[in-house]
């Protein structure tokens, strides 16, 4: 299984490579291997993706693999400054994280045999597709912009009417909060995959001493769902309100690594609206848009990850439950608050975790039929989301009291299914055996 996944995972990425060059655009095996030189875009991620890998190594090992990597780093750094580079884009530190994931690799080939190798082997694979993960969307955000000229944003900001225009509600409030507010968010929505390592961390704290993997944790999920939702992205492009319906001033500075000569004023946005006066309501219809805004809404990804966060926090220790919700709840509020993504979004977002979580340990339990059917129904619910969003958005705008609650009504059943069902797979306490009552004495006349 694992070289299947190993396969069908470089398969993809070769092909998202030929596609981005096809279209002149940097593809991710590329960017990742300029990362070996060059300053990294995603230090930070780098160092959580080595931290990742470290959980298959004694603590000697550890402590050598992060000694190692800091002497990387500050190698770089010094020739770097010895040759008066700036680096103005990316991050001074991370080379040295990728050089020891990548030695670990190679160490794994040449020097370990048998379950040693393939353990090894395990960890530095997961390390480089979480940093591969980041390229691949990155990527993929480059291709939709490229290959979707027009954006079904009018469609969603119209069904939105039916939640109550949450986008325009929460951005008044991150408004308000002012700047302490804002980089409180912006630091949460930036660090999603660095929650995710350490939420993963806890899950496979135990790898070096059983010498083997658990069947289900977080970083397979962060996986599926970086594989398979950008394909959405294709299939329905929405950019946001912070762009379709507001200047995207405040947020520019996201947009411009796609492009960087392209000037924050570009007149694409139908009004500008956002976050002050929701949409008026009239016949949607699609709208042509740049080429350089990510088409990167339906469904919300940042929602779908914080979710995953959510549900694998749940059987760990009271600090990593508590940051886990914290998580899930900062990011709703930073998805929304930043212009970023609808209401609709969101909702879409959260059933498609649960679909791909109850997939996946559908598999684990042998392919269980209850969890069979709740990954369809998951399926079933979110493919009726975004033909609503699509073909009904008139009509939930003008009903919001009916679609409204429907909308809740149809994900809370997804979430209340997922509980339900993944409850009968959690190993029942046996009962203690009832104490032997003990023998009474005989009486002696």
């Amino acid at each position: 299984m694992w070289a299947a996944g190993t396969a069908v995972a470089l398969g993809f990425l070769v092909a998202l490579e030929l596609v981005a060059r096809r279209l002149g655009l940097p593809g991710p095996m590329t960017t990742q291997a300029r990362e070996v030189v060059f300053p990294p875009k995603s230090g930070g991620l780098l160092y959580a993706s080595m931290a990742l890998m470290m959980v298959v190594l004694t603590w000697r090992q550890r402590l050598i693999a992060l000694g190692a990597a800091i002497g990387v780093d500050l190698v770089f750094v010094s020739v770097r400054w010895a040759a008066g580079v700036e680096v103005t884009e990316g991050h001074p530190f991370g080379n040295g994280a990728l050089w020891v994931t990548l030695g670990c690799a190679v160490f794994a080939v040449t020097r370990r045999t048998g379950p040693e190798r393939v353990l090894l082997l395990k960890g530095a694979g997961l390390a480089l597709l979480l940093m591969a993960g980041r390229k691949t969307g990155d990527t993929w955000l480059l291709i939709t912009s490229e290959t979707r000229p027009l954006v079904l944003d009018q469609y969603v900001a119209t069904a939105d009417h039916a939640l109550g225009n949450p986008s325009w509600l929460v951005g008044r409030v991150v408004e308000a909060s002012g700047p302490i507010g804002f980089n409180f968010l912006d630091f949460v929505y930036g660090q999603l995959a660095v929650a995710a390592v350490v939420a993963a961390l806890y899950q496979l704290r135990n790898v070096a001493v059983e010498r083997r993997f658990p069947r289900h944790h977080l970083v397979r999920t962060f996986l599926v769902i970086g594989l398979i939702g950008p394909a959405f992205y294709m299939l329905y492009p929405v950019v946001g309100p912070i762009f379709a319906y507001g200047t995207g001033a405040e947020h520019w500075a996201d947009v411009s690594l796609w492009a960087p000569d392209m000037p924050p004023s570009e007149p694409w946005a139908v009004a500008d609206l956002w976050p002050q006066t929701p949409p008026p309501l009239q016949p949607p219809r699609h709208m042509s848009f740049d080429e350089i805004t990510p088409r990167n809404c339906m469904p919300s990804l940042h929602t779908a990850w914080a979710t995953a966060i959510f549900i694998h926090s749940r059987k760990g220790p009271r600090v990593l439950r508590y940051a886990g919700t914290f998580w899930l709840v900062a990011t709703l509020c930073a998805t929304l608050g930043f212009g970023y993504h609808y209401g609709a979004d969101l909702i879409a977002g959260v059933v498609f975790t649960l679909t791909i979580e109850a997939a996946l340990r559908a598999f684990d339990q042998g392919w269980d039929r209850s969890g069979l059917r709740l990954a369809a129904y998951g399926a079933t619910v979110f493919t009726a989301l975004l033909v609503s969003y699509r073909y009904l958005p008139s009509e939930m705008a003008e009903h919001p009291w009916v679609f409204g609650p429907l909308l809740l009504l149809a994900t809370g059943s997804v979430v209340y299914g997922y509980v339900r069902t993944t409850a009968r797979w959690e190993p029942k306490a046996a009962p203690a055996p009832a104490p032997e009552p003990e023998p009474r004495p005989e009486l002696i006349v």
